[in-house]
């Protein structure tokens, strides 16, 4: 065995009588141990949180959005979408015409986002699970039809059910004046659409998206070839890389390629640099922690003093002296470390299961925090709270072989 750390261990565990210096070294463990599991089941939550906006926005976005480097459209030949099509990887390709129009619902009426979209967006499923009222259908019997959002239909009061009452759009005309008369409805184009669904995903989407047919879409905006947008639907999602790798060399560099990640890179970005907060706040806990590992060797050195010497006399060295105290400081940041790792694993599986603790907000997408562990947090907890107890142990630990030689 280590003579050094079986020295140290005798000192930890083989303490005659409970003293203040047992008592600081409890406190150290424990200081530690409830730093590093409010650190892992913190990093867990904010994981939770990350995969869980993710799988709102997987809902409403395609796997890959091509959109014009330079203004709002493009245009899009069906000669683009064959060779688009054509690319290994790919499953289907939604074309996608975008724009702010006014709509009126009997006496209500306010601003919405209308994305047109063709049949392919009713085959990539995304709105599926998120239907909680009538079909998602956007042309029946030659009529178009429209699935809106929970709170546009909640704004305007609409009812799936009323087959008579139809959704108004109002759109400027394109005119080469340079003024519109906006009094005048003759400045707009006016067009109607039959309620058919209503989905529900988040409030940023279900407070401003109505989705209509593509063809209604051009009629209404006049356009012809050009599009807004394309949303590209991967056949397997591990080789969306790939896939992206390859619309960006064939579109060259008038388009830009987005995966779901870099649709919402701010909102990601923003969760990442709060989780570092996060992780350097709860740091700096357990760096406050460390202090007290200072402090107990600090006064075990003294304690100990002539254990040291008689160290010293039998051949001991300054080297296997920081070496006893400095293994000391291990086993209590160690032990407080691995007990602190075992609890936040185990508050991790309980939020899992159980959801323990609720978000506290009436009509959340969600009742609990969401968790998800990453093998990755466990090990820069643990690499911290060794650097931490490391830098807390080796003063005291030189101090001591420096004063008692």
């Amino acid at each position: 065995m280590n003579f050094p750390f079986y020295i140290a261990k005798r000192y930890f565990f083989s303490r005659k009588k409970t003293s203040f210096i047992s008592l600081i070294s409890i406190i150290s463990m424990l200081g530690v141990g409830v730093g590093t599991m409010a650190l892992v089941v913190v990093l867990s939550v904010f994981n939770g949180l990350e995969d869980f906006q993710r799988s709102l926005y997987k809902s409403f976005d395609a796997d890959l959005k091509i959109s014009p480097k330079v203004g709002k459209n493009f245009n899009c030949p069906p000669s683009l979408l064959q060779k688009l099509s054509k690319i290994d990887g790919v499953k289907n390709i939604n074309q996608v015409i975008e724009e702010n129009v006014l709509v009126r619902y009997r006496d209500a009426q306010m601003v919405v986002n209308l994305k047109g979209v063709d049949d392919n967006f009713l085959k990539q499923e995304r709105l599926k699970k998120s239907l909680i009222d009538g079909k998602l259908n956007l042309k029946e019997n030659g009529i178009s039809q429209t699935i809106v959002g929970s709170g546009v239909a909640i704004t305007l009061g609409i009812d799936v059910d009323a087959f008579f009452t139809p959704l108004e759009v109002w759109f400027p005309k394109n005119t080469n004046s340079k003024t519109i008369d906006f009094t005048s409805s003759e400045a707009f184009n006016k067009m109607s659409l039959m309620p058919s669904g209503v989905f529900a995903i988040e409030q940023q989407y279900d407070d401003n998206y109505i989705f209509a047919p593509l063809t209604f879409a051009q009629n209404l905006f006049e356009y012809n070839d050009e599009r807004t947008s394309l949303e590209v639907q991967v056949i397997d999602n591990e080789e969306i890389t790939n896939v992206q790798e390859s619309l960006k060399q064939i579109l060259g560099t008038s388009f830009i390629v987005q995966n779901q990640d870099e649709q919402h890179a701010s909102l990601l970005r923003a969760i990442k640099i709060e989780k570092l907060f996060v992780f350097l706040t709860l740091t700096f806990i357990i760096g406050i922690a460390s202090f007290n590992i200072f402090f107990s060797l600090s006064m075990l050195a003294i304690e100990k003093k002539e254990d040291v010497k008689t160290l010293f006399a039998i051949g001991a060295n300054q080297g296997m002296i920081q070496k006893i105290f400095i293994s000391e400081g291990a086993i209590v940041a160690f032990s407080g470390a691995i007990v602190g790792l075992v609890l936040g694993y185990g508050l991790c599986v309980l939020q899992q299961t159980y959801g323990l603790i609720s978000m506290g907000i009436e009509g959340a997408l969600i009742d609990a925090y969401p968790v998800k562990m990453q093998f990755s947090d466990f090990f820069f907890t643990a690499l911290v709270v060794i650097i931490i107890t490391m830098i807390a142990s080796y003063f005291p630990a030189k101090k001591a072989s420096i004063s008692s030689n």
